[in-house]
């Protein structure tokens, strides 16, 4: 499953001091995912991803944020250096999940 889309660096307002920045999915994507994934979530209902924001990929995982109602991706600081972003910017992002139903 691909999912490509936009979104907006956001920083995770509990721990601002670690500088943990996100994008959220968008919700449909979320319940793709979701639905995709359903039984074989570990503990955290954690989803391993291929992500590609510009130039860099790497594989993490996408994370269920039940506050906002989606999947949030965190955009570590490697990636965000390399392609110049900072939390507010808006960023194309393509995701490629992993994880497949046991």
């Amino acid at each position: 499953m691909n999912i490509v889309f936009d979104a907006e660096l956001w920083v995770w307002d509990a721990r601002r001091a670690d500088t943990w920045t996100f994008v959220s999915l968008p919700a449909d994507a979320s319940d793709e995912i979701s639905d995709l994934t359903e039984g074989s979530r570990p503990g955290f209902g954690s989803v391993r991803v291929r992500a590609r924001v510009g130039a860099t990929t790497w594989t993490t995982s996408v994370f269920p944020d039940k506050a906002r109602g989606c999947y949030v991706l965190p955009v570590k600081r490697a990636v965000r250096e390399a392609e110049g972003l900072h939390p507010g910017d808006t960023t194309a992002v393509t995701l490629e999940v992993l994880t497949r139903p046991a």
